[in-house]
């Protein structure tokens, strides 16, 4: 089931071209959820969210990404979530741009790839590029099963998940 609401005042360039959408869905192993989004016509403004019907406690799954099936695994991520790659020193964290999403880990891993090459192209610095070329090989090798990869999601709203036999539960 989906709502659309038009015509509200955008929140960044005040015109009234803001659709509001609401989506609810049933998310195996997860419950019903509400997807959230927000987008401006006028300025290109968006925001979305992800929460789930019943309040749920702080969370941390660990997932080991171990062979190209594992990027199938659904992931949803709450704009509330912190999202780890310990071995890359990356993190990706809530803030007033954070966005929540339902996705996979291979979705994950290109928007991770996305800023990695956002930074490579916007540097003439050797070190920034070098570092960025192995990055992204690395997730080349990841994605064909030749390198293992951790990913870590922690949100305090306990609104995301990582769908898996294979995701491990920590206490937050």
């Amino acid at each position: 089931m989906q709502e659309t609401i038009e015509g509200e005042t955008c929140p960044a360039c005040l015109k009234k071209t803001l659709t509001l959408r609401e989506q609810e869905e049933d998310i195996p192993f997860f419950g019903k959820t509400f997807i959230f989004s927000m987008n401006c016509e006028s300025c290109d403004f968006e925001k979305s969210d992800i929460e789930a019907e019943t309040a749920k406690k702080p969370m941390k799954t660990t997932f080991t990404i171990e062979s190209p099936e594992d990027l199938k695994v659904r992931v949803i991520k709450s704009s509330q979530a912190t999202i780890k790659i310990p071995q890359m020193r990356m993190s990706v964290t809530p803030g007033a741009a954070s966005q929540g999403y339902v996705s996979n880990i291979e979705g994950i891993l290109n928007r991770f790839e996305k800023v990695i090459e956002e930074q490579r192209d916007k540097t003439d610095d050797k070190t920034v590029r070098k570092r960025a070329k192995n990055l992204l090989k690395k997730m080349r090798n990841v994605r064909s099963g030749e390198e293992r990869l951790k990913i870590i999601i922690e949100d305090k709203s306990g609104n995301s998940a990582i769908i898996s036999e294979k995701a491990v539960q920590g206490k937050k």
